[in-house]
């Protein structure tokens, strides 16, 4: 992942309402879930929720599926993981026997 990657992901996730979103498709795994679906458990309009949505695809942390007249939207694990490798890249580096490297455990 580039700097100007991370920026823009980093800024998607810096509002409330797109952390929950995405912390809502993470936990759905790769089945996803409806947009509809979405702005239920978030109690969030559906003009607000698109907003929002649109911010995280352009970001490039969702993925969204047309499904008949609905959407499904998936968090885009390749890209969580590409900003948490960018985030510790050289993790404790400058650290003798440090032991604080993030584990191989991600999605």
């Amino acid at each position: 992942m580039e700097t100007i990657q991370a920026i823009s992901a980093l800024t998607a996730l810096g509002h409330a309402k797109r952390l929950a979103i995405f912390r809502l498709l993470v936990v759905a795994g790769p089945a996803g879930r409806m947009a509809g679906d979405l702005g239920e458990a978030l109690g969030m309009p559906s003009a607000t929720l698109s907003f929002h949505l649109k911010e995280l695809v352009g970001a490039g942390l969702i993925v969204g599926e047309q499904q008949g007249r609905f959407i499904c939207y998936r968090a885009a694990f390749d890209a969580m993981n590409g900003l948490i490798a960018y985030l510790t890249h050289n993790c404790c580096a400058d650290s003798v026997g440090a032991e604080c490297a993030p584990s191989d455990a991600c999605c």
